[in-house]
């Protein structure tokens, strides 16, 4: 037992067989039985991971993006299934509180050596707060912060991460071995011609080679990371009191052989293959909390909600995120107010200026001319989650029965969620409970910044935008309702969609092109001639709600006119009913060795 363990263990008191109440046969078997409920769902959540290797060496990019899609499902079908089960073999609805914090002390017993601690905890928390149907959770209940250290856990095989220690004179060497160890099934087009790559690419980061210290290593962690077509090796180099970042993708060719298709080393490079408006990574973790630990130190601007979200475990990154939320309001003063901005139909959007998220709360009821309620909405946020967002749309953690201190709130705010979401707030003396919510990274609209923006930066602010619309419709997907106020500009400058009540699949969509007019009468009138299903889109008509300023308009036409004919999203369409998933890179396409060193 380690240290840190036992000292935990010390701040609880366990149940012994003495103890005159409660049972103690029954408080053992319940924490158990949720431990093996998790245990269960971690194992699953493991194959699926571990499946990422033969999928991708087989070319089978749909496999890949299934398996991320399908993941997401497993938390909670797994903790329905220990809930019904705690249900029907324990009567545990009807269980004491004194029960129920016993059996979160046995709990914290069974712990001691497990390699997923952390999420075991918040699987506990799930199934607890499902079973006990209470608004918010008494501490005694629940794993309102961690009990078990996740520090120093050793794997069972392999370390998380390997250590090479490379010299001037087998630099190469080092390298090669640390590409061709995970075990690959298939073989390189030309490994020499990949390490000659790398080698120049990190050269020209460093702009010189230093002199090897005596700690000089490179560690790199023990499993690739899947998503897409690529694999990515991720580590880092060590050298005196320097580290430096790397990821390497490596593709693989319609014959099956491999290639490194790039080296990354500048730290926003990294930070961008871990944007949550990215798809989640498959990768296989016996210890998840070190695998986090490491990507934290390269990246440390990412919180670790955001990194177990990024690794798929997205219910852990939603624990770590609301205990974020609630140590920075202990350390802040500042209120929740109505976000900035044009206010939408659908949400009620809104913010704590010190903290860099919105938070976003659907109408009771939603006028007109928008044709949806809060079920629909709920099904476009959840498509969006499964979906491969290619670095265009932001994820959302969506939260249910939050509670938050009263007198944190603007009363302009309150008053606000009362008159257009009633039934998704209460207040219960100094607390406001909401019931349901979702949260997104805070981006400045695109309305905003191009009102306060000209010139070059607007030009290339609006191609960017294009460009979002276009991989978006590769990846099929409609945006809906186009306008600039939909999308924002996140804090590395890139243009993401964030508003999805109107989104659809590109496949679900009729583009055509406006029919001529009956006669010049209709033309004149100012109204539309043609009139349609609710799936036909007109792309002649984007340029009418979007480009009304000329700066944006000319800029947009320079790069995109394309877009404002039905020819682009028709053939886009065509492709995908075909079958072709596009390459997708969360990397700048000149640093792809096939562009960068043509002749190498």
């Amino acid at each position: 037992m380690s240290a840190s363990n036992a000292a935990h263990l010390q701040a609880v008191d366990l149940p012994t067989p003495d103890d005159p109440a409660p049972d103690f046969r029954q408080i053992a078997e319940l924490a158990r039985a949720i431990l093996a409920g998790f245990n269960a769902h971690y194992a699953r959540f493991r194959a699926a991971s571990r499946s990422a290797q033969p999928c991708f060496e087989a070319g089978d990019a749909r496999a890949l993006r299934d398996a991320v899609r399908d993941r997401i499902a497993f938390y909670d079908s797994r903790v329905v299934e220990t809930s019904e089960q705690l249900k029907r073999e324990f009567d545990a609805e009807r269980l004491p509180d004194d029960v129920w914090a016993s059996v979160k002390s046995y709990f914290i017993g069974l712990l001691v050596n497990h390699k997923q601690p952390e999420l075991a905890e918040t699987f506990f928390n799930s199934v607890s707060c499902r079973i006990l149907h209470r608004t918010y959770f008494h501490n005694d209940f629940i794993f309102y912060r961690p009990a078990v250290s996740t520090e120093y856990i050793e794997t069972t095989a392999a370390p998380t991460y390997r250590t090479y220690y490379p010299k001037h004179a087998d630099l190469f060497a080092t390298l090669a071995s640390i590409v061709t160890d995970f075990g690959w099934a298939q073989p390189f087009v030309d490994l020499d011609r990949d390490i000659r790559r790398i080698v120049r690419a990190l050269y020209r980061h460093l702009g010189r080679w230093p002199a090897l210290g005596y700690n000089a290593q490179i560690q790199v962690l023990a499993s690739p990371f899947f998503r897409n077509k690529a694999a990515y090796l991720i580590g880092r180099f060590i050298h005196d009191d320097v580290e430096t970042p790397f990821a390497l993708p490596l593709c693989r060719t319609h014959d099956g052989r491999l290639f490194v298709d790039a080296a990354l080393f500048a730290h926003d490079q990294i930070r961008s293959l871990f944007s949550l408006s990215r798809a989640y990574f498959l990768v296989d973790m016996e210890v998840p909390s070190a695998y986090v630990a490491f990507l934290h130190e390269l990246i440390p601007d990412k919180s670790r909600a955001e990194l177990y979200t990024m690794v798929g475990l997205g219910k852990q990154g939603k624990t770590m995120f609301y205990r974020e939320l609630f140590h920075h309001l202990r350390h802040t003063s500042d209120r929740f107010e109505i976000a900035p901005g044009i206010k939408g139909m659908v949400m009620v959007v809104f913010t704590l200026p010190s903290f860099p998220f919105v938070f976003k709360v659907i109408r009771d009821v939603i006028p007109p001319p928008k044709e949806v309620n809060r079920d629909i909405v709920r099904a476009k946020y959840l498509m969006v989650k499964r979906h491969d967002r290619v670095g265009r749309m932001a994820d959302s953690l969506e939260f249910s029965d939050v509670a938050l201190p009263r007198d944190r709130f603007d009363p302009v705010l309150v008053d606000e969620l009362k008159a257009l979401a009633p039934t998704m707030i209460e207040e219960d003396g100094d607390t406001v409970v909401i019931r349901h919510l979702y949260i997104e990274c805070r981006m400045t609209p695109l309305n905003v910044w191009l009102d306060s923006h000209g010139g070059p930066d607007l030009e290339a602010k609006v191609r960017d935008y294009g460009n979002a619309l276009r991989e978006l419709a590769i990846a099929n997907i409609f945006p809906g309702d186009m306008l600039f106020k939909n999308f924002g500009v996140t804090r590395m400058g890139r243009v993401v969609f964030y508003d999805y009540d109107e989104i659809e699949y590109m496949t679900d969509c009729d583009f055509r092109r406006i029919p001529p007019p009956p006669s010049p009468e209709f033309e004149m009138s100012g109204e539309a001639w043609y009139t349609g299903h609710k799936g036909e889109v007109y792309p002649e008509e984007f340029g009418t709600f979007l480009l009304n300023q000329k700066p944006v308009r000319d800029a947009f036409l320079k790069y995109h006119a394309d877009l404002l004919q039905p020819a682009f999203w028709q053939q886009t369409k065509a492709r995908i009913q075909q079958g072709i998933l596009e390459d997708f890179f969360p990397y700048p396409y000149e640093l792809r060795f096939s562009q960068r060193y043509r002749k190498a």
